[in-house]
């Protein structure tokens, strides 16, 4: 099974007794089938397609998107055991709902922790850069996407799709998630960041968008844990108090709390301290509020610089829904769960690619991963994914793989043009009446 081998690579784990013909008895399989029974989903029953098979079929899922799921199976060599015809069609389907939604999120989630561990993300101050943000994924017409995500309901009417609202956590410097979650497109975004609170890694620096403005939000996040700190925009019309003078635009405020956030969130304060600072980019003033207090221990004009790193998470979606998934927004699966098994294959995917560029990285002084062409990275690593592992024997996998890494240089993106502008535009509003022929 080709993509055991390539995980079990990315996981830098080699057998003593590496068996050609035997690769589900690496480390994936193992690893895999921990986190099953961790999700509750693994059965003492050997059935004829296991489990283990299928969470590498949903990360096929996100690898060839022009592909149907029984071709992905064919394609990835899963086979009954003991014969040399595949499986039926529907026999991948009705395992993909034997497996369900928390089998894949296990694996999602202690990937994401070993492969953190072992990439050594570059700090700022001590402090790991983490970026919060929410995207839409789109689902499925079907009676029960639409009852579980919902449709969003615009001045032109009901949307056609319903839609999945997810809310991610990303280490900014490499682009490797560090959490997710996700709901009805009907959920507001500050209710599922509060679900990331308590795996937000300490000793980190989070920047939100200006739509996660809430002091009830943000005092969690700072008192949840050691040494975590937030970056946010200050919101248009916000009331404080100036306590002290930092510098020339450098402050330390005080905010006000609302009972009623007070009563959402019980362990907050009536007031809320926290640090302004004020700088003009580019010919606009810029407001960013910090729970950075210390002015000798974080400088202010490296902070306002340093919220640019936000925009990293964008890039990062945008990778995921161009180049990743093809630009085929529209998901698969037909139920609610399996949409959500089918993005926690993708999250898990994309984050198998990102860390072999992080291993790209290491090779390359002064050079960040999300300085390489996640474009080019991935159809290379894909390719000796899908071709190489087919043509070699298994003991020559991590030369291949090694000499992928020695060719990092050629992948380094050119400096990015930070003069150009591209300022909002209104879209025309659609007409709720059909065009005059």
């Amino acid at each position: 099974m080709q993509l055991v081998t390539a995980l079990t690579l990315a996981n830098r784990y080699f057998p003593d007794q590496l068996d050609t013909g035997a690769l589900a008895q690496l480390l994936p399989d193992e690893f895999i089938r921990q986190c099953l029974q961790e999700a509750g989903v693994a059965t003492v029953r050997r059935r004829r397609l296991p489990l283990e098979a299928l969470v590498m079929v949903v990360l096929g899922m996100a690898l060839y998107r022009n592909k149907d799921v029984w071709s992905i199976a064919d394609k990835m060599q899963i086979a009954l055991p003991g014969k040399r015809h595949l499986v039926a069609p529907s026999a991948v389907h009705q395992g993909r709902q034997r497996l369900g939604e928390k089998a894949m999120q296990q694996v999602f989630h202690q990937t994401q922790q070993l492969w953190h561990q072992q990439a050594e993300h570059p700090r700022w101050c001590g402090l790991q850069l983490l970026g919060v943000d929410g995207v839409v994924w789109r689902a499925p017409d079907t009676a029960d996407n639409t009852a579980a995500f919902t449709k969003p309901i615009t001045s032109a009417g009901e949307s056609a799709w319903p839609m999945v609202r997810m809310v991610c956590q990303m280490e900014l410097t490499s682009h490797l998630l560090v959490n997710a979650t996700m709901d009805s497109y009907s959920t507001n975004e500050m209710v599922l960041a509060e679900q990331l609170i308590d795996n937000t890694p300490d000793n980190s620096l989070t920047l939100f968008d200006r739509g996660f403005y809430a002091l009830g939000l943000l005092h969690a996040w700072q008192s949840t844990g050691l040494n975590r700190h937030w970056l946010i925009p200050l919101k248009k019309g916000t009331q404080y108090e100036v306590i002290a003078k930092l510098g020339k635009r450098d402050s330390l405020v005080r905010l006000a709390t609302s009972p009623q956030a007070r009563k959402k969130w019980p362990g907050l304060p009536p007031y809320l301290d926290a640090r302004l600072l004020q700088k003009k980019v580019k010919g606009k003033d810029c407001f960013i509020l910090t729970s950075m207090v210390s002015a000798t221990q974080f400088i202010g004009d490296e902070i306002v610089d340093l919220y640019s790193q936000r925009w990293e998470i964008e890039l990062g979606y945008r990778e995921m829904k161009q180049q990743l998934l093809a630009n085929e927004f529209t998901l698969r699966s037909k139920k609610a769960e399996l949409v959500k098994q089918e993005l926690w294959g993708a999250l898990l995917c994309y984050n198998l690619i990102r860390y072999q560029m992080v291993r790209m990285a290491k090779t390359l002084p002064g050079i960040y991963p999300n300085e390489l062409s996640f474009t080019l990275c991935a159809n290379a690593i894909v390719s000796l994914f899908e071709h190489g592992f087919t043509l070699i024997s298994a003991h020559h996998i991590p030369p291949e793989l090694d000499d992928l890494t020695r060719k990092a240089e050629h992948f380094i993106l050119p400096f990015r043009r930070e003069h150009r502008s591209y300022p909002r535009q209104v879209k025309r509003k659609p007409s709720k009446y059909a065009h005059k022929k």
